[in-house]
């Protein structure tokens, strides 16, 4: 080394030896790291970003969670060759020798069914628990001589079995005379609920309806009385029905939701027997009430079971299963058990492919080894509770957010390898509120060009896309809309070797449509921003 130095006019030059820098020393290297770690300690996190209204309650949440119910059609129609009982059948049709819940319960379980709904009573006003309030009931039947319980069997096989208990109990009854009677009637009614839900443990759902044929008496029913008796007796149990108030009707009986399905909805611009089905099919964007949807729909062509008709395949119900659950709703799939008291084997047995085919497609998210990192993370790198590779773990508390005020909102991922799929879901912390609008996913393709995929719109609890194979190892999935800093809990991508998808297929079929004021942000995407991953 040179070094110089000015004194007085005069200069002198003086050569220095350097000597050989020694290595850090492990201990001083351990020092160190423990004093980088302490000042990452030290720094202030964000707190998690702010939720956006409206909210799920805990019982909704638990509700979502639960993906698919089954219902169970029985009862006098089961015997009759009927749909809609007049409510002047004997009681003494009611008579199934083989009655076994216990297997109706484990038929649910094994096909991954998280609860079990019964038609306690139905439109022709038969009560299949002995209720103090009528004798139109399992107690006038043949069936355990009178003694039988329905209900209570049911109760405890479900409990037994570790699954939840639903009721559905008819607002319409053809065979008390109370019914058209307004006071009447709604004291009736209100005792029989009452029976229901403080004598069969916990109750988990509570399913209404407005169904009631043409020119049948003219009845008012006291909805809000019998929403504020279900609560106090059962807190932990969603209401179902045309609007709500914990869960909705999607509108029709295909099991089918609009491709754009939003769990915001407007109570007040619904009725029971009244809401308009489109606006039921798609929720609404800017809705105050949080109202999820829930898809019914039979395995067979009737809601009880007749001996002359046959059940769907499993490929018609893994088709219902992208159109339902892959749309933000819960699927509620009904097997009426036949007039031995069993649910028939033809219809187990579709059950069980259709357990098969979803366990053959989503067991394995092919994406689950993949480096995964974002436009932005909230926190930055030195936040794990935001993290992208959150997006890799099942489950919705754990999730990736990015920064506030950005201008994009990308996930990248890298799979390691080459990697064929035509199945994409996409979750959203739905605890923070539903927020994404819009959405697409690209892949790059052999000429290092980034091909899109798929559009999407809505995501909410899950959401299933399909779309002809590709094949890639490097993705990018890209939040174009967002009712807020949008917030992503799980990312996955499966093969589909079953279902035949179109090559015109696109998620664009329903938009939503906002004003400036209702969007956080419409992002604009330069492909060139970024050329490779």
């Amino acid at each position: 080394m040179i070094s110089l130095t000015m004194k007085k006019k005069k200069t002198t030059t003086t050569t220095q030896t350097h000597k050989p820098t020694k290595p850090i020393s492990q201990i001083t290297f351990l020092v160190l790291l423990s004093l980088l770690s302490c000042v990452n300690s030290l720094r202030v996190k964000p707190p998690p970003p702010l939720p956006i209204l409206p909210l799920p309650s805990a019982r909704q949440l638990q509700w979502q969670l639960g993906n698919m119910a089954l219902f169970l059609h029985f009862g006098p129609n089961t015997f009759t060759d009927s749909e809609w009982g007049t409510g002047d059948a004997d009681p003494s049709v009611f008579n199934p020798t083989n009655f076994d819940p216990t297997q109706w319960v484990r038929v649910a379980k094994d096909s991954g069914f998280s609860r079990v709904i019964l038609t306690t009573k139905h439109h022709d006003g038969f009560c299949l628990w002995p209720s103090e309030y009528t004798d139109y009931s399992v107690k006038s039947s043949p069936w355990r001589n009178g003694s039988g319980n329905v209900v209570a069997e049911l109760a405890n096989a479900a409990r037994d079995a570790g699954i939840g208990l639903g009721l559905y109990l008819s607002p319409w009854d053809r065979h008390d005379v109370s019914y058209g009677k307004t006071l009447e009637y709604n004291e009736f009614y209100m005792g029989q609920m009452t029976e229901l839900l403080t004598g069969y443990g916990e109750i988990k759902e509570v399913w209404l309806d407005g169904a009631k044929g043409e020119g049948e008496k003219d009845m008012e029913y006291f909805f809000d009385s019998w929403f504020s008796l279900i609560h106090q007796l059962q807190p932990g149990a969603v209401i179902f029905s045309d609007a709500g108030p914990d869960t909705r009707w999607i509108g029709d009986e295909a099991g089918v939701a609009e491709s754009t399905c939003w769990s915001l909805f407007n109570r007040s611009n619904a009725q029971i027997g009244g809401t308009d089905t489109q606006y039921s099919r798609g929720g609404d964007p800017v809705g105050s009430d949080w109202v999820p949807a829930e898809c019914d729909v039979s395995i067979r062509p009737g809601w009880f079971w007749h001996a002359s008709e046959a059940p769907k395949s499993a490929r018609n119900l893994l088709d219902i299963y992208y159109k339902s659950i892959g749309r933000n709703c819960l699927l509620l799939l009904n097997v009426p058990p036949n007039s031995s008291g069993l649910i028939s084997a033809e219809d187990i047995t579709v059950l069980q492919e259709f357990s098969e085919l979803r366990r053959s497609i989503f067991s394995y998210n092919l994406a689950i080894n993949a480096f995964v990192n974002a436009s932005s993370t909230r926190g930055g790198i030195y936040d794990s509770r935001f993290d992208p590779h959150n997006v890799l773990k099942e489950n919705i508390y754990t999730y990736w957010a990015p920064e506030e005020n950005q201008i994009d909102w990308v996930l990248y991922l890298n799979l390691q390898e080459l990697v064929s799929f035509n199945v994409l879901q996409v979750q959203e912390p739905i605890h923070m509120g539903q927020r994404v609008i819009e959405f697409h996913l690209e892949i790059l393709n052999k000429n290092g060009k980034w091909k899109n995929v798929i559009n999407g719109t809505t995501v909410g609890y899950q959401r299933l896309l399909q779309f002809p194979t590709v094949k890639s190892q490097y993705l990018r999935f890209v939040i174009n809309k967002s009712r807020a800093d949008p917030l992503i809990s799980y990312f996955g991508i499966y093969m589909d070797q079953v279902s035949i998808v179109s090559n015109n297929i696109s998620d664009t079929s329903s938009r939503t449509h906002f004003n400036s004021s209702q969007i956080l942000r419409q992002m604009t995407y330069n492909h060139s921003q970024i050329d490779s991953l």
